[in-house]
């Protein structure tokens, strides 16, 4: 495709579009950027993000997440976060998880958490890059962005700004998962990100009675749609009204990640790159 030189709306990676990516703080260090992505919304991105967050932390990982759905924000409920953003006339400062985590959301910019984020595009992509490049992360070993539903403007915004190194795919078990699925994918194809493998979210059920695996959404496709578009199968999560409960609560770091199978997400993220 011949170029237009209007570089706001170029899905191409070549070298002049690289010159989008802005820079964070001088004073953080961040060496891992990943991105919880998907196709649609309604799919458990956030529970994922927490999932893995959680995770990371207590194997001793230094750990932040970067909330970009400015219009649907969910992390601060799952931790409990409730403090105000501080900063000074430099930097914003993230509140921290009891965890350990910390947690850049917009939610913890404005005084009612249930007041809607009326704006437009360019709006929410700025307020986007001002979570990368004027708060104050410091170290940390990785830096997971959660990502707004689709593929459309504000995902976009994210891939041209910061410089995420792979991303996690989340699906579910329904039989357009592959059609939704290869929307990310072409995506990130087309973005040139790489990525590190598919996570179906709410694939089964444990049976309260018997202990018998119940698939409400059908049998698990994972392996199936991660072989067509050639990308790592990752782990199958379950359902679990204590889980829910829990996340509800703002205790997310109470789920013992161990018995989610995100586990196996982990050891493909920790040895990415």
């Amino acid at each position: 495709m011949a170029c237009d030189h209007n570089c706001s709306n170029c899905k191409s990676a070549c070298d002049k579009n690289k010159s989008l990516l802005v820079d964070t703080a001088k004073e953080n260090n961040i060496k891992n950027i990943i991105g919880i992505v998907s196709g649609k919304g309604g799919v458990g991105k956030s529970t994922v993000t927490s999932l893995i967050a959680v995770d990371l932390a207590k194997k001793g990982y230094k750990v932040g997440i970067l909330d970009s759905d400015i219009t649907g924000p969910s992390i601060p409920k799952a931790f409990g976060v409730t403090e105000e953003v501080t900063g000074n006339d430099k930097l914003m400062f993230p509140p921290v998880s009891r965890g350990g985590i910390k947690v850049m959301s917009i939610n913890l910019l404005i005084d009612d958490p249930t007041k809607p984020v009326l704006w437009r595009g360019p709006v929410i992509g700025n307020a986007i890059k001002q979570f990368y490049s004027d708060v104050f992360w410091g170290e940390l070993d990785y830096l997971l962005i959660d990502m707004p539903p689709g593929t459309g403007d504000v995902a976009l915004t994210v891939f041209q700004s910061i410089p995420v190194d792979g991303v996690v795919i989340v699906s579910t078990p329904q039989d357009l998962v592959k059609m939704i699925v290869g929307k990310a994918v072409n995506m990130c194809k087309q973005m040139n990100i790489k990525i590190i493998g598919l996570v179906e979210n709410m694939s089964y059920m444990e049976c309260p009675c018997c202990g018998e695996f119940l698939y409400p959404f059908g049998p698990s496709k994972l392996k199936e749609v991660a072989e067509f578009y050639n990308i790592k199968p990752l782990c199958n999560l379950p359902i679990s009204t204590r889980y829910a409960e829990l996340i509800d609560d703002g205790d997310v770091e109470l789920i013992d990640t161990a018995s989610t199978n995100i586990e196996e997400a982990i050891k493909t993220i920790e040895n990415f790159n």
